[in-house]
């Protein structure tokens, strides 16, 4: 039987570690006849030391979201490779120590900034320049942690994922007549590299001990990356501007 995924070329960004999501979901991806290309930054040799774990070989190319010349140059390389796109998969966040960590009130403009850039209009910058070679359509799908309360330590990574939850709506509602989907999976916490560059990440991860009523396991990203996975797939045609939770419930209770 063929996978859900048979024919389709996806652009994953984000492969940093086997602990990370879009690792699971390049691996998921493959097995379920994806073919797929990583991008990655600022270490590309990284991502390449990685991806030899996955089932299949693929390509890793430099691309910092950030970056105009990067983005600019991005769909003739993909082209190249692939002949085009199906899926994109935005698994980018960053934001500078002095972001993080209970620094919420002293953080300066600069950091705030960098924060938003890189975790979430990236989405749109990442999205528009793979437009060319989305001429039947496709999905994008993003990461988000819940962006409807304030976490502990989480500080402006929190309104930098409101930003992000809020341009891929507007990117559904200006993408929908291509044809093209947009939504997200809001991700429980997983001990990844991103997590752990939090200061005080294991005070947030105890709320999952307490409230969720799926057990929630820090160290599986396997059902986020399924989640990714199915809405890259057609078994969600008519799904965008939808955040999909896998987070063991937690989001639907409230004490």
């Amino acid at each position: 039987m063929s996978g859900i995924l048979e024919g389709k070329r996806i652009l994953i960004t984000g492969v940093l570690t086997e602990s990370s999501i879009a690792f699971h979901t390049a691996r998921l991806a493959q097995e379920q006849g994806a073919e797929i290309i990583l991008t990655a930054f600022p270490r590309p040799t990284l991502t390449e030391r990685i991806a030899k774990k996955l089932p299949a070989p693929t390509k890793v190319i430099e691309l910092d979201v950030t970056n105009d010349e990067h983005l600019g140059r991005l769909a003739d390389i993909v082209g190249g490779e692939l002949g085009g796109l199906d899926g994109v998969v935005h698994s980018i966040g960053f934001a500078p120590q002095d972001a993080l960590g209970g620094n919420f009130l002293n953080t300066p403009f600069e950091s705030v900034a960098t924060a938003m850039h890189v975790s979430a209009f990236s989405l749109k910058s990442l999205t528009t320049a793979c437009l060319p070679l989305m001429r039947d359509g496709g999905s994008v799908v993003g990461l988000t942690f819940d962006a409807q309360y304030a976490w502990p330590q989480y500080d402006w990574m929190g309104p930098a994922k409101a930003a992000l939850e809020a341009t891929s709506r507007y990117l559904a509602r200006d993408l929908g007549k291509q044809n093209i989907r947009c939504n997200l999976i809001s991700a429980g916490p997983l001990g990844s590299m991103a997590a752990k560059s939090i200061p005080g990440f294991s005070e947030l991860a105890k709320v999952w001990d307490n409230r969720s009523p799926l057990a929630w396991d820090l160290n599986d990203p396997e059902p986020a990356g399924r989640g990714v996975v199915a809405l890259l797939s057609d078994w969600f045609p008519k799904t965008t501007g939808e955040i999909v939770h896998v987070d063991g419930g937690l989001h639907a209770i409230g004490a």
